[in-house]
């Protein structure tokens, strides 16, 4: 029995040796770990062409030699890294790739994958950084994909992967690259994108996504880049856009959103590239704009915006690029535009802008005009605006008979008006404004048959205008200001019935204007500011339903003023009669001017109380009655109650507001009559002391220098000169101190020589040329008082600066 159990014990340990050895080749020939397998099940999907994996092999241990593999350091190596991009793979994306749990890195862009994105890699829970872009994948993204929390970059763009953004886009709190643009994405964005705090780059263009952008963006406070064009968004532009303050780039164009320009865009101060162009924005564009100082592109073009250009868009001093055209905006180009000193594209084409091309836009050509521009051409437009061009305008040029526009705005040319332009039969345009024209305009002008704008402003045509000006029917335009013509305006003018614009301010023309002034029913802007004309204003001008602009200032009209103007129903810019002769009351008709902006009727003899009426004037943003005879109190609307007192200076009846409360004004409060007198005691004895303390003053220096004749003054005193004069040069020349006193004074008395300079000062104040320089009663007494209490040292308000000129000319 005992050899039995020894041979069997034998026979069990053969056996197990033998199992032992069959393991160790199993073993050694089954070796590869999983993921390895889970690899080698990717490639059973893919189509090698080239045989890029060749070397994936399952009698491997690990897959870590690989082609593209990389894997960790460990005593047991895992896959860690997998990059396959750009080797001409085709096939599919297998599931097993979400066997890979310790994935950090995989990358198959630039192939041929077709497909879906699987499922199972949001088994991958480590995966930092995913790319598939540039492949032929389709289907929608997983939700599985939310599961990636560690995820930093996912790029899926040049793919044809549809349906929307998942909900659960908004667990990859760690995301901060999102590149899909170029797929067939449709559906909103995810309001769940508030919580990817770490998101900078957002590339989604050329896709279908639609809805509006949600306002919910302002969570993702890292984005640098917003980049959703050719899409299908609608709606309007988030004002939480304004919160993502490290955003660079905004680029939506080519979408269908629509509403305002939010100012809140302002607040995105680090923007660099604004691109906006070919949605259906509407409204202004927001001054805020000027906020974004490192701007470089601006494009806003092919919407429908509206609304002048800001001139804080000057601000935007690192711009390269501007472009603003296809729009609707209105007004002038601003010249603050020339303050982008590297500004190198700005387009503007297709608006409704106005007024002249600024000089600081403009070329700096010189020389003159090449004599043979014309010759053997179909020249239609010649435009040499703001330039240094000099000379006369040459024979090829007014013999050009194609010559349709001519245009030399803001250059050096002289000689006269050539008579030679009024042959060419197409010419609609003859703009000659800021030169150095002279002589008359000639009869012969009225040959141009076909002119629609003449203008000859800022030169210096002299004479009579011709008669023959009644020959331009089709003009439309005729800006004759600031030249040195005279005489009346020649009834012949009012035969241009097509006129829209005349302006003829800043020249010498005089005597009474022709009423039939008042039949140029298209007239939409009339200036005949500071010239010499006189009579009455005609009562004609009433009939001028378009007006929106009446300028008449500085002139020599008396009368009274028409109650017909007040049914330009139209004015909207501004009615300016100041600096005339006009007399008697305000017509109450003018307060039917309802979309009025400026009224300035000061510098007259009017009389009697601003009309009630003008409380109806809620457009008005500024007038001025001063230098005038009213009286009365103010109307009670906040407008006239909170405006600047110079509005009223010089009309010594006027009363209420910022002039102080009216005689009996209930408003005013029953002030017990005792504590008033007191002050007003006070007051008048001050005023009292200081006309006298002056007087003596002023005699002393009289004496003085009637004993010590000086040089100072241009024409000495005891040659007829003047006190008021003399002592202004001897301020300007040597300041304002005790010099000036005569010496046999006790000047010891510091108190006494400084109340003696206070005095003269406000004086001088007081005798100044201008009335603008002029203070007010009321504000003399203040110094006075202000004097009185600080002892002689005087401190003057700033609103009355010491006016060293002789004679102020009238502002």
């Amino acid at each position: 029995m005992s050899a039995y159990f020894r041979l069997s014990g034998v026979f069990e340990l053969g056996l197990a040796g033998i199992l032992l050895v069959t393991f160790l080749l199993i073993f050694t020939t089954e070796g590869l770990n999983s993921d390895g397998h889970h690899l080698l099940e990717l490639k059973n999907t893919l189509h090698d062409e080239f045989n890029h994996l060749q070397n994936w092999k399952s009698t491997d241990q690990t897959p870590c030699s690989w082609t593209g593999v990389s894997c960790t350091s460990d005593y047991e190596p895992v896959v860690r890294s997998l990059d396959l991009s750009s080797m001409n793979l085709s096939g599919t994306l297998s599931p097993g790739i979400g066997g890979l749990v310790n994935l950090r890195y995989f990358d198959l862009s630039y192939n041929e994958i077709t497909g879906d994105i699987p499922k199972a890699i949001g088994n991958c829970s480590l995966l930092q950084y995913f790319y598939l872009n540039n492949n032929q994948l389709s289907g929608e993204i997983p939700a599985e994909l939310g599961r990636l929390s560690f995820l930093e970059r996912l790029n899926i763009c040049n793919n044809q992967i549809s349906g929307s953004l998942p909900e659960e886009f908004g667990r990859l709190s760690s995301l901060v690259e999102l590149v899909a643009y170029t797929n067939k994405l449709t559906g909103p964005l995810p309001r769940s994108i508030r919580n990817l705090k770490n998101l900078k780059t957002i590339r989604a263009g050329q896709n279908q996504i639609s809805g509006s952008i949600p306002a919910e963006i302002s969570g993702c406070q890292s984005l640098k880049l917003l980049g959703l064009a050719q899409n299908k968004i609608g709606g309007e532009l988030p004002k939480e856009l304004g919160m993502l303050g490290n955003l660079t780039e905004l680029i939506l164009w080519e979408n269908q959103i629509s509403g305002l320009l939010p100012k809140e865009l302002g607040n995105c101060t680090n923007l660099e590239t604004l691109a906006l162009y070919a949605n259906a924005l509407a409204g202004p564009i927001p001054i805020e704009i000027g906020n974004l100082k490192f701007l470089k592109k601006l494009y806003l073009y092919w919407n429908e915006l509206n609304g002048t250009i800001p001139r804080e868009i000057g601000n935007l001093s690192m711009a390269t690029e501007i472009d603003l055209s296809e729009n609707f905006l209105t007004g002038k180009i601003p010249t603050e535009f020339s303050k982008i000193k590297g500004l190198r594209l700005l387009y503007l084409f297709q608006n409704q802008l106005t007024g002249v091309i600024p000089n600081e836009l403009n070329n700096d050509l010189t020389g003159r005009i090449p004599p043979h521009l014309c010759r053997h051409s179909n020249l239609i437009l010649l435009n040499l605006d703001s330039n240094r061009l000099y000379g006369n305008i040459p024979t090829g040029v007014l013999n050009c008979q194609t010559l349709v526009q001519l245009r030399l705005v803001g250059n050096k040319f002289t000689g006269g008006f050539p008579s030679e332009l009024c042959k060419l039969v197409n010419l609609s345009a003859i703009e000659l404004n800021q030169n150095m024209f002279t002589g008359p305009l000639p009869p012969e002008i009225g040959n141009c048959q076909r002119l629609q704008r003449l203008h000859i402003a800022n030169n210096y045509f002299t004479s009579e205008l011709p008669k023959e000006l009644g020959n331009l029917s089709q003009l439309v335009t005729f800006n004759a200001s600031s030249n040195l013509l005279t005489g009346k305006i020649p009834p012949e003018v009012v035969n241009c019935k097509m006129l829209q614009r005349l302006d003829l301010s800043h020249n010498s023309f005089s005597d009474a204007l022709p009423d039939e002034l008042g039949t140029l029913l298209q007239l939409e802007l009339l200036r005949l500011s500071e010239n010499k004309f006189s009579g009455n204003i005609p009562l004609a001008l009433g009939n001028l339903s378009h007006l929106t602009e009446l300028q008449m200032g500085g002139n020599s009209f008396s009368g009274q003023i028409p109650p017909s103007l007040g049914l330009l129903s139209s004015l909207q810019i501004a009615m300016n009669l100041s600096y005339n002769s006009l007399t008697g009351s305000i017509p109450p008709e003018l307060g039917n001017l309802y979309l009025l902006e400026f009224l300035l009727l000061n510098n007259n003899h009017l009389t009697g109380e601003i009309p009630k009426t003008f409380e109806n004037l809620s457009s008005l943003l500024g007038c001025n009655f001063s230098y005038n005879e009213l009286t009365g109190p103010l109307p009670s609307v906040s407008l006239f109650q909170n405006m600047a007192i110079s509005s009223f200076l010089g009309n010594k009846g006027l009363c209420g507001g910022p002039l102080g409360y009216c005689s009996g004004d209930a408003s005013s409060g029953s002030v017990p009559q005792k504590n008033m007198d007191a002050p007003r005691g006070r007051i008048i004895t001050i005023v009292a002391a200081v006309v006298g303390g002056v007087s003596l003053i002023l005699i002393i220096v009289i004496l003085y220098f009637m004993r010590h004749p000086t040089t100072t003054a241009s024409s000495p005193l005891d040659q007829g000169g003047d006190l008021v004069t003399w002592a202004r040069h001897y301020v300007r020349d040597h300041s304002l101190t005790s010099g000036i006193l005569d010496d046999r004074l006790d000047l010891e008395d510091q108190s006494t020589v400084a109340h003696m300079i206070s005095a003269l000062k406000i004086a001088l104040l007081c005798t100044s040329m201008s009335p603008f320089d002029r203070p007010s009663m009321r504000e003399v007494v203040l110094m006075l008082i202000e004097s009185n209490e600080r002892e002689g040292n005087l401190t003057l308000s700033s609103t009355y600066d010491f006016p060293w000129k002789d004679d102020i000319s009238r502002k």
